[in-house]
C-alpha cells in the first residue's frame, strides 16, 4: 500500500519490530518505517483490542503507539529510526514499569 520514493543518497538502518528485521531510512519516523514494510497495525486499544494505524503522521492522533527500546506508549511517527531500534507493536495499554 505505501512504499518509498526511490533515492539514491538514501541511508539504510535495520530495526527490530516483534523480532523481525526491517530496513528503514535513518531519519525517517517509526510509523513511516512500519508502513513502508508492510507492517501498519500499530497497536491494539486498550479496552476492545482493535487493531490501529498510523493515521495523521503528526502526532496528534495516538494511533501509532509503539513500545520503543522498551519503553510504551511511544508515538511512532515522532520518533525517528535509529540503527539496532526494537520496536514491539503494543497490545492493549502500557505495561507499568
Amino acid at each position: 500500500m505505501f512504499r518509498r520514493i526511490a533515492s539514491a543518497n538514501a541511508e539504510m538502518v535495520m530495526i527490530e519490530v516483534d523480532g523481525v528485521p526491517v530496513t528503514a531510512r535513518r531519519g525517517e519516523s517509526v510509523a513511516a518505517a512500519l508502513l513502508a514494510s508492510g507492517l501498519s497495525i500499530a497497536r491494539e486499544t486498550p479496552v476492545g483490542g482493535v487493531p490501529r494505524t498510523p493515521y495523521c503522521m503528526m502526532g496528534v492522533c495516538f494511533d501509532c503507539l509503539v513500545t520503543i527500546d522498551g519503553i510504551g506508549s511511544r508515538q511512532g511517527c515522532l520518533v525517528s529510526v535509529e540503527d539496532g531500534m526494537r520496536v514491539s507493536i503494543q497490545k492493549g495499554r502500557r505495561a507499568l514499569a
